[in-house]
């Protein structure tokens, strides 16, 4: 699982487990940081939700899923209202450095691509691409985007993600395969929340060759 998922400090069950009794509260964070907060797209956001789910449905976390799903939801809009204003506020500050470290000019480029190819749409699908999410919501404030527009569908995006996934984690946790693979099901999150960004990868590349033809 280490090997598979990263270092054992950003596996979803370890963090789960190192916060105890403050889970909830420092799950919340965790999707407030990666949601809003620039410094937060390498933490993991998908398999984290699932795992949440995972603990709600075999007690470990001891608080109803509807209160769970509520509050990561609540965490999720806040993040990415934060977000937002950062790149309203400051963006063009942050992204005016290309040799910088850590905004990379790729991901900044990776993420204004896909705002443009999908527009309102991308607000939601964003949820559940890995450092999209964390990008897109400060390419919005730096665009200008509409605020009233950008967070209509950044709610409808923190239902659909927070809510979801970690609903999705409390129901396959009733069986007991998955209760018992738990790192293969982990895997297979990771992989298909990364899928879209490979799908594109793919089409951009065979694009060159059909024009050229």
């Amino acid at each position: 699982m280490t090997l598979a998922l990263g270092p054992e400090w950003l596996q979803p069950d370890t963090i789960i487990s190192w916060l105890g009794p403050w889970a909830l509260v420092g799950l919340a964070l965790i999707i407030f940081a990666e949601c809003g907060l620039l410094l937060g797209f390498f933490l993991p956001g998908d398999s984290l939700l699932f795992t949440a789910g995972l603990f709600v449905a075999r007690g470990a976390i001891d608080t109803p899923l509807w209160l769970v799903c509520a509050i990561l939801v609540v965490a999720a809009f806040v993040g990415n209202a934060t977000g937002y204003w950062v790149g309203y506020v400051a963006g063009p500050a942050i992204f005016d450095k290309p040799q910088s470290r850590l905004f990379k000019p790729a991901h900044v480029a990776k993420t204004k691509a896909f705002f443009d190819k999908y527009g309102n749409r991308a607000i939601v699908l964003a949820r559940f691409v890995p450092i999209v999410r964390t990008f897109i919501t400060v390419m919005a404030g730096v665009g200008r985007m509409d605020p009233r527009r950008y967070f209509t569908y950044s709610l409808i995006g923190g239902v659909a993600w927070a809510a979801g996934v970690t609903a999705l984690g409390f129901w396959l946790g009733q069986f007991d395969f998955v209760r018992e693979n738990i790192e293969l099901i982990l895997i297979l999150i990771v992989a298909i929340s990364v899928l879209p960004i490979v799908v594109e990868l793919v089409r951009a590349r065979r694009r060159p060759g059909r024009q050229a033809a």
